[in-house]
């Protein structure tokens, strides 16, 4: 019942068929280049802080130069701006350090992300401060040249006194500018406005629709001299992908044909075998001996191996199931006998009982004992069978002198030890005495007067002779000898299964037993492993 409930179980609960497995694992493994695009935005997020490091340090440069000319044209300190205030951002530095460095602190994951960028208003100029922005125009417009990035160099009240086109123009009122009029550094992410429509794949980038804006005060005095406003569009893993559509494409094309392949071997090599050997499976258990054959395709080691395992095991069950058949034949034909004679004398006495004389009733009864005395002893001796073909090794050694030592003296003939007496066998003595048993009964019963037994090893295995001096087995007879219940004395009580009972304990101690030509009488060789 637990077999069959387990059975049961296992038929019902679901489970994905081996194609589904390899379509799902085929999907993912083409799918894991395009879920690493969503996984650049770490990438995305570096080059931003990059770009921004990088505004930084070139408006350090710029700030280095406006703030070297401020000093140079001696410019009142009372038309700077606001005075300077130390930024607390690292707690680390002392206040006598020499350096001050500023850290990009852009985070595309999470700042906000600021509209474009308000356009400038018309606002009055300092005369002195536009004089230098002019000074410093060409250079402006050489280095952007180079870095691509915008510059801005804005007057103590936001503006602009150099930057192209929006010279004149106030940004005092951008965020990001009016923090740094106050002596703060200052940086913010906006939205771009390209020059030209970007291709469908940006959309799936963030970093592709910003802009980086870059405020840093310049110091004059402890004062508030300008601001060197900055800005570029960093860039990007997308627009690289783009520029490589081509080279892309074909990797896409690679890769879906390497996919392909994959399935394809997988299923020659794995799959197709698998769903032969369950239709091979399906076809022996229908009971199609033409199926117990090997496949015409294995495709794996491991296939071929499961495959030639499988096809021993149902050669093997193949072959058990004809014995099983065969032994219940000879079985039924066996007890048949017995009993139909018991059944015909048991009648013979209930019917005409009375009507017999006393050798009669004594010759039918007689009958009825001698038959049921066979079958009696048909029935002892399946069960000695039975336990043969069920027999696990003991691990148990013994000698042919021990074993023989278990046997009651036989005074119908002698037993003689020729040689290796005290060879060690692995087979227990009480089933060693068994087999010595069997073959010795049988040869007194052929007449034998005589028994040699002879025991070698070599290389592990021990050979066993039993010879005898008796009648011998006819040629005609001597392929049949180990089937069950094949006997020439069925007169005399043989029930044709001692042999029987001899094969099958030496099978399950790894032994075998032949019947080998002799000049007189019968000899078998028996091998059984050495102890």
């Amino acid at each position: 019942m637990r077999r069959l409930s387990d059975a049961k179980w296992i038929g019902t609960k679901w489970r994905p068929r081996l194609a589904t497995v390899v379509l799902a694992i085929l999907i993912m493994v083409l799918a894991l280049p395009l879920v690493g695009l969503f996984f650049f935005r770490l990438y995305e997020n570096q080059l931003i802080r990059q770009t921004e490091g990088e505004l930084i340090a070139q408006g350090a440069v710029i700030a280095a130069i406006y703030a070297q000319n401020i000093s140079d044209a001696g410019i009142a300190p009372e038309k700077l701006g606001v005075p300077m205030q130390a930024d607390s951002g690292d707690a680390s530095r002392g206040d006598d350090t020499p350096y001050q460095p500023i850290e990009p602190t852009l985070d595309l994951a999470s700042d906000y992300l600021l509209p474009t960028r308000p356009a400038g208003i018309v606002a009055a100029t300092d005369s002195a401060f536009a004089a230098i922005g002019a000074r410093l125009s060409g250079i402006l417009d050489t280095t952007q040249k180079t870095t691509l990035a915008g510059f801005r160099l804005l007057d103590p009240h936001g503006v602009v006194i150099a930057g192209r086109d929006e010279v004149g123009l106030s940004l005092a009122h951008v965020e990001e500018v009016r923090t740094a009029l106050t002596g703060h550094y200052a940086s913010a992410l906006r939205q771009r406005i390209p020059d030209q429509p970007p291709p469908p794949l940006y959309s799936v980038s963030r970093g592709t629709k910003v802009r980086v804006f870059v405020a840093m005060p310049i110091a004059v005095d402890g004062h508030v001299a300008g601001v060197i406003y900055l800005s570029r569009t960093p860039n990007n893993i997308v627009k690289h992908l783009y520029g490589e559509r081509g080279k892309v494409t074909l990797a896409a094309i690679a890769m879906l044909f390497g996919m392909l392949l994959i399935a394809l071997v997988f299923l020659r090599t794995v799959s197709r075998p698998i769903y032969a050997l369950m239709e091979r499976t399906r076809r022996i258990a229908a009971g199609d001996r033409d199926a117990i054959r090997p496949l015409d395709h294995h495709g794996t080691r491991e296939m071929a191996e499961l495959s030639a395992a499988f096809l021993d095991m149902a050669e093997k069950l193949q072959a058990r199931s004809d014995s099983i058949q065969t032994f219940a034949t000879h079985v039924s034909h066996e007890l048949k006998s017995p009993l139909t004679a018991i059944q015909g004398a048991a009648e013979l006495l209930r019917d005409s009982g009375e009507a017999m004389d006393a050798a009669e009733r004594k010759r039918f009864s007689g009958n009825i004992v001698n038959d049921a005395g066979r079958l009696n002893l048909l029935v002892r001796r399946l069960l000695d069978l039975a336990r043969a073909e069920n027999l696990a090794p003991s691990g148990e050694s013994t000698s042919l002198d021990a074993a023989l030592a278990l046997l009651p003296v036989d005074g119908r003939l002698a037993v003689t030890i020729e040689t290796g007496g005290e060879t060690g066998l692995r087979i227990s003595a009480e089933n060693a005495a068994i087999v010595l048993a069997n073959l010795i009964d049988n040869s007194a019963r052929h007449g034998a007067t005589q028994v040699l037994l002879a025991a070698a090893s070599a290389e592990g295995k021990v050979t066993i002779a039993v010879s005898d001096d008796g009648a011998g087995i006819s040629p005609s007879n001597r392929a049949r000898i180990f089937e069950p219940f094949f006997t020439t004395r069925r007169e005399s009580g043989g029930t044709g299964m001692g042999l029987g009972i001899v094969l099958a304990l030496l099978k399950a101690h790894d032994g075998t037993i032949a019947l080998v030509d002799s000049g007189r009488g019968t000899r078998f060789e028996i091998i059984v492993p050495a102890a």
